[in-house]
């Protein structure tokens, strides 16, 4: 057995979350994290209001923290080393701490400026994202074109699993695509509660702010493999910063890392965080791979039950 390690993105927080973690870890998630954020992040986890602990700027470093604190919890009792990780946009940067190539303290007070940049750029222009069900990455693509030769802006911002690939566009975009999306062969397009169209070329001033973050960050060699969003291949320590940088304007290639994951022998999945949506994407994408989710602490021992150890 040969375990990868799937870390969530925004869009899996909700208010409640991380009550187990807050009381287990004060040390990561108290004063430590409130003095980095300039907010109580068990505050906003734990009472909401949901409308604030959507915001980019808030979700983000919430999600962040708390799944980077149950990967610790989980590897304090499951013996060994993940072949490797990786994670759902902001869950790149997860999977990066966790595997070392990022120290917690720094990755939080990056992945809280990332937020606040991607939700600065979602106010400059009214833009949104919408899944399309029942689609290929092939007739995603074909879409997008029409839309762009007839004047829109329309563009793959992820592919997460086979039959679901997310375009990114402006609001008239998204309207469209839609309304559409039977007439184009899609079996629906569902518009998504997002503040933007992240991953496209609506946050290129975001690009710029998260690249300027990054310069001031130390990275380190990964303990283990993480897969980039970006590449679809693992990181490397001289790219990780560009790669990084270019992730917000650029398609996540979830799916594609998922299929590299198990092409390099990975054949066991456990999701660690909130919810459990990288879960659904690996089962998915990965035929014939196991795939287990820890959203808490209580999670934890049936998973060690099955699984035994990471290495």
């Amino acid at each position: 057995m040969s375990v990868g390690v799937l870390f969530p993105g925004q869009g899996s927080q909700f208010v409640g979350m991380g009550g187990d973690l807050f009381e287990q870890r004060p040390d990561l998630l108290g004063e430590r994290a409130d003095s980095i954020l300039g907010w109580s992040l068990r505050g906003l986890c734990l009472n909401g209001p949901e409308d604030e602990l959507t915001r980019t700027e808030n979700a983000q470093p919430a999600l962040f923290a708390l799944s980077y604190a149950l990967w610790e919890e989980f590897g304090k009792v499951v013996p060994g080393t993940p072949s490797g990780a990786a994670g759902h946009s902001l869950g790149e940067y997860t999977a990066l701490t966790a595997a070392g190539a990022l120290e917690f303290d720094a990755a939080l007070a990056l992945v809280a400026r990332r937020g606040a940049a991607m939700a600065a750029a979602a106010d400059l222009t009214s833009s949104g994202m919408a899944a399309l069900l029942g689609a290929d990455l092939e007739s995603a693509e074909a879409i997008a074109g029409r839309r762009r030769k007839d004047g829109g802006s329309l563009q793959v911002a992820n592919i997460n699993a086979p039959g679901q690939v997310v375009l990114a566009g402006g609001t008239a975009d998204i309207e469209w695509i839609v309304e559409h999306a039977r007439d184009l062969g899609v079996r629906r397009a569902v518009p998504l509660k997002v503040a933007g169209a992240f991953h496209s070329e609506f946050m290129a001033a975001a690009q710029v702010e998260v690249a300027a973050a990054l310069s001031q960050v130390d990275v380190a060699d990964p303990l283990f493999p993480v897969w980039s969003n970006t590449t679809a291949r693992p990181h490397t320590r001289e790219l990780t910063a560009d790669v990084l940088a270019r992730q917000v304007v650029s398609p996540v290639r979830f799916s594609e890392s998922l299929l590299d994951m198990a092409s390099s022998g990975i054949d066991t999945f456990v999701h660690v965080g909130p919810g459990d949506v990288t879960a659904g994407m690996a089962k998915r994408t990965v035929d014939g791979s196991t795939v287990h989710a820890v959203s808490s602490l209580a999670n934890v021992a049936g998973v060690v039950d099955v699984i035994g150890t990471m290495a």
